[in-house]
């Protein structure tokens, strides 16, 4: 990671507003994460689940005088904001995609310290999945802000730590918030009421069901990855690879099979990289596998 502190426009990102008097209880009845938090904290990792207990839509929550904005997937702003619409009822909100208003920024960096990083003119918070990410920022889009890094040194920094995204890590409508590590990084409440998919979360929280696990992967022999290329043990496909960056990855795998074929002395490999799992130091799942 650089040591410098690095300010990169996230032209990726939407924003959905939220606004109203009932913006924090509409949503309460609906997100994995606990509203009430944001009497605390400035932001919130959350998500939208369909009723299965899928990942629909994954976002910051973040708090204003008016309501809330969420940043998202700006592809998937439009979407967000017709599922919302769908759930609103007589709830006092008025939801709209803003995305033409405003920009998503991270701010990272080893020489960030409190305090610094601050971005002029917008809402500035410590990104609520990990504090060694650092800072995001969202500011209207009419407002200047000089940036000094790019999609790339993010998605390095993002690898580094081994933190997924949604969209690319994982596919929306198919993971499930334990695949993507929303119960790692503070992205899910076990002890909230209910919202929707709650119930398939919870049941796989309690009875330890998660098989899946987005992790860190390095090719063996230091050779560059290639991303969207299935993991294989063999010729069993136990997994895919999301974003690279030089020969470390995130991949979604089935990490119940790594372990059984790990027994076998059977190697896992994504096209002609030989592969080694890597759990964050940061994550309270074990490792099933050698690290790489």
């Amino acid at each position: 990671m650089t040591s410098e502190i690095k300010i990169v426009l996230l032209a990726d990102r939407g924003v959905v507003s939220v606004a109203g008097a009932q913006a924090q209880a509409f949503l309460q009845g609906l997100v994995t994460n606990d509203m009430g938090h944001l009497d605390r904290d400035a932001a919130l990792h959350a998500g939208l689940l369909s009723p299965q207990g899928k990942i629909l839509f994954d976002f910051f929550i973040v708090k204003t005088d008016g309501g809330v904005l969420l940043d998202v997937a700006r592809e998937r702003a439009g979407d967000l904001v017709k599922r919302l619409t769908l759930y609103k009822l007589r709830a006092a909100v008025t939801i709209q995609d803003v995305s033409e208003s405003y920009r998503a920024y991270a701010v990272f960096g080893s020489d960030l310290t409190p305090g610094s990083g601050t971005v002029n003119d917008g809402i500035t918070y410590p990104d609520p999945r990990l504090a060694a990410l650092g800072l995001r920022a969202i500011v209207a889009a009419d407002c200047s802000v000089e940036v000094n890094g790019n999609q790339d040194a993010y998605d390095a920094h993002r690898v580094a730590l081994g933190v997924p995204e949604g969209g690319r890590d994982y596919a929306f409508g198919d993971a499930f918030p334990h695949d993507a590590l929303f119960d790692q990084l503070n992205g899910v409440s076990f002890s909230k009421g209910c919202y929707v998919g709650q119930e398939v979360v919870s049941r796989m929280e309690h009875r330890g069901t998660a098989r899946k696990r987005v992790v860190r992967v390095g090719a063996i022999d230091g050779s560059a990855l290639i991303g969207d290329q299935p993991v294989l043990a063999g010729d069993v496909e136990i997994g895919r690879v999301g974003t690279v960056s030089g020969s470390h990855g995130l991949a979604l795998i089935r990490l119940d099979r790594v372990e059984e074929f790990a027994a076998k002395g059977i190697q896992l490999a994504a096209g002609s990289a030989a592969l080694g799992i890597e759990i964050p130091s940061w994550a309270h799942f074990k490792p099933t596998a050698p690290h790489g």
